[in-house]
């Protein structure tokens, strides 16, 4: 049963958020929309600035001792936000003990498909040499962290020990299910808004490619996976058939539908009952999988 919180988070998103999305037509607009300040910094851990494998981002550690190492790929369609702009998220997990490293890879449209891809891989290449990680990341950076996973399967690179994906975007052929069904339910995204930046972030590149869409791609030997999403969401059947094709290829998959939740819930930890759920079922899912005893964290890569 969703809280009282969360039908009110859904009407204001659809009505601050979905109208202006729908309306936008150039990068500017949309990076107007997803960079709108939104909720505070938590509190209880620092941030620094830092380079991993030559990407800048940030560091999000706890400050009461060291926490279990994550990369943390942030979304916003792929053409928008940063790591600054997610500290709502990245915070909220490092006060759940974990160290962070949240990449600002390169956006579309100035930087299209596979820019973001190769600077995951550079980071990952770095960060992993460290030692073991896990990695999360929502929406298109949670399409990022899957597609990561095959990468550093194919390039005989460490994988993390487990992964947690919020809504993440795994299919940018289909036009069924979901895409339909939720149409006019999602609170944030109408269609027309997901087409334009398909565009963005594609250029001339073959959605089919498993880089592009993963839940095309071979999951075969892929870590723990837990995907959270709104049952609202245009976006749920994308984690629904990610993760059936995850336990399909022997993957150990967790799947939670939440009701009533807009896009990108956890942001809105603070006020929002199913936001501290999200985040806490994730850090423990995380924490079940991680090497025993798990890798020190090391001097952090600058």
């Amino acid at each position: 049963m969703a809280s009282l919180r969360a039908y009110i988070g859904a009407y204001m998103i659809r009505n601050r958020v979905r109208g202006p999305l729908a309306r936008a037509r150039d990068v500017a607009a949309f990076r107007r929309i997803f960079e709108a300040p939104t909720f505070p910094d938590p509190k209880g851990v620092t941030y620094e600035a830092g380079i991993v494998g030559g990407v800048r981002g940030e560091w999000v550690r706890p400050k009461a001792g060291h926490g279990r190492r994550m990369l943390y790929i942030h979304g916003g369609g792929f053409i928008a936000c940063s790591s600054r702009t997610h500290r709502p998220v990245t915070g909220a997990l490092a006060n759940r003990g974990f160290t962070i490293f949240a990449p600002d890879y390169r956006l579309a449209p100035e930087h299209p498909f596979p820019a973001a891809v190769e600077d995951a891989v550079a980071v990952w290449r770095a960060f992993s040499a460290e030692g073991a990680a896990c990695v999360a990341g929502e929406s298109a950076g949670g399409n990022l962290a899957l597609v990561l996973m095959g990468e550093a399967r194919a390039l005989d690179l460490p994988m993390p020990w487990a992964a947690a994906l919020f809504s993440p975007a795994t299919d940018f052929i289909s036009e069924d299910g979901s895409r339909v069904t939720n149409a006019w339910r999602d609170a944030m995204f109408d269609p027309k808004a997901l087409t334009a930046i398909r565009s963005m972030y594609l250029g001339d590149a073959d959605p089919a490619d498993p880089r592009i869409s993963p839940v095309h791609g071979d999951l075969t030997g892929f870590p723990p996976l837990l995907f959270h999403v709104g049952e609202r969401e245009v976006l749920r059947d994308d984690s629904v058939r990610m993760a059936e094709r995850a336990r399909a290829a022997g993957v150990e998959t967790s799947l939670k539908v939440f009701p009533v939740v807009s896009h990108a819930w956890q942001f809105a930890a603070g006020m929002l009952p199913e936001a501290r759920a999200s985040l806490d079922e994730a850090a423990a899912f995380l924490n079940a999988h991680a090497p025993t005893p798990h890798a020190p964290t090391g001097s952090p890569v600058r």
